[in-house]
């Protein structure tokens, strides 16, 4: 009979080796090498025999013959989270989910689970509570439907049995930290039991056209802790964010298969749970009494949504040889790159400066659409004068100075009507065809500095 072999798994990263050293080669992590044995060491497992071959030769299919059907979506009862998985579940398919601890991922599926109940078989599963407090949670939430399928159960052979049983349309496992598999030794949350309780979830879920949703616990650094690899097994990651402090919580997609990934979703977390922002415009703006120096409100891109953003910007003298930037929400090193261009091409040196950047609501904008609003708030501040009351801004600046345009800058420009404003700075490209009424005075700029000269002059 063969030996069995067995193989070192690295709990950090789940690099793999074939004998134990004191260090992992690939992450550096110290003591993090585990014994485990190699499902594929023998020669029985590791043959494959002729009719299992057959079998997979008669699966394979030409693309052409594949049917063109849309896949049925599920609704979750939230339009906001239906946003973010690009219109629904998808049977079949498996959601991670993942943010902070306390900020309501076990809430917002639970709410979902009592939304859906009545239409689709549900199976909540919790490995870190038992069932009468997910009870309690469930009577202060004011649920309407209490009659919800609850699993404790932490073994991943035993949830999937319970399930096969069941036959849940929507199965949420809360959390994929707590689960372990019995043909592994290691304990539960280390990488190969990750690697193998994600593995055996995402088979039944393709097997037998259950959506599942799989909660993971985030690391310090806001990442979902373990390997990497669980990320690439799933079909859809989200995220929840929050500034600390808020009440607004913001479920970002950072992976889908099935919809546009940066999609967002905003809520806000009461005593009743989580409820649907209805204008999220409105939350990420500063509502001044008056016009301040310093600010400026944008128009950013989230997935297919558009939103209205203040820009804020602190200009003032260094206390010392090395001025400070300094950024919450934007890119620093894209600043220091905007301030140098600034002094270049327009005519503002801010070498002497301090510069603070930040983005109302603990939004993060990642897009270049920020850049101009981004230094007219900076001008704004040095020179103590406020923008133009009810402007919105928003162009990408290269590094010739030129105003570049940004994509879907009519439907921005309609957004921030809606929103009530009057003025908008954008690049010429981005000028509103000729016929579109939007309501706006628009200042179709090409320099920056006659986005500065416009800012100026429209006072």
């Amino acid at each position: 009979m063969a030996r069995e072999k067995t193989r070192y798994v690295c709990q950090q990263c789940g690099a793999q080796a074939m004998q134990w050293s004191g260090q992992c080669s690939d992450c550096g992590a110290w003591n993090s090498m585990e014994a485990q044995a190699d499902p594929g060491g023998g020669s029985r497992t590791s043959r494959r025999t002729a009719s299992a071959a057959r079998d997979a030769a008669r699966r394979v299919q030409i693309l052409s013959d594949v049917s063109e059907d849309l896949v049925p979506r599920m609704a979750s009862g939230m339009p906001e989270f239906d946003r973010v998985l690009g219109g629904g579940f998808v049977p079949g398919g498996v959601v991670l989910i993942g943010g902070d601890p306390g900020i309501g991922k076990s809430t917002l599926l639970l709410q979902v689970l009592a939304q859906m109940q009545a239409a689709t078989p549900t199976l909540y599963v919790t490995g870190e509570e038992s069932p009468s407090q997910v009870a309690l949670r469930a009577r202060r939430l004011g649920l309407p439907r209490l009659d919800l399928p609850v699993l404790a159960e932490t073994g991943v052979e035993d949830i999937l049995a319970a399930a096969v049983a069941s036959r849940p349309g929507l199965l949420v496992i809360d959390s994929i930290q707590t689960l372990h598999s019995s043909a592994l030794e290691s304990a539960a949350g280390s990488v190969s039991q990750l690697r193998e309780s994600a593995a055996q979830l995402v088979h039944y879920a393709k097997r037998e056209n259950c959506c599942i949703v799989i909660v993971g616990h985030v690391t310090k650094e806001g990442a979902i802790a373990g390997p990497r690899v669980l990320e690439h097994m799933v079909d859809t990651v989200l995220y929840f964010e929050h500034d600390v402090g808020s009440r607004y919580r913001v479920v970002r997609a950072v992976k889908n298969r099935f919809g546009a990934v940066n999609e967002l979703g905003v809520f806000s977390m009461e005593a009743a749970g989580l409820r649907e922002v209805a204008n999220p415009s409105a939350i990420f703006l500063s509502g001044h009494s008056s016009p301040v120096p310093g600010s400026a409100v944008t128009v950013t891109r989230q997935g297919s949504r558009p939103l209205l953003v203040e820009v804020q910007a602190l200009v003032d003298r260094a206390q010392s040889g090395n001025p400070r930037r300094v950024t919450q929400g934007t890119d620093g090193s894209r600043l220091a790159m905007l301030i140098a261009v600034l002094n270049r091409h327009g005519g503002v040196s801010l070498a002497d400066q301090d510069v603070f950047a930040n983005v109302v609501g603990g939004m993060r904008i990642q897009e270049t659409a920020a850049d101009l609003p981004l230094l007219l708030a900076a001008v704004s501040s040095l020179r103590g004068r406020p923008l133009p009351e009810r402007t919105v801004i928003f162009g990408e600046v290269g590094l010739a100075g030129e105003i570049r345009p940004v994509q879907q800058g009519e439907e921005r420009l309609r957004e921030a009507s809606k929103q009530g404003f009057q003025r908008a700075i954008v690049p010429a490209a981005n000028r509103p065809r000729r016929g579109v009424r939007l309501g706006l005075h628009v200042d179709a700029v090409e320099r920056l500095e006659q986005a500065v000269a416009a800012a100026r002059d429209a006072d």
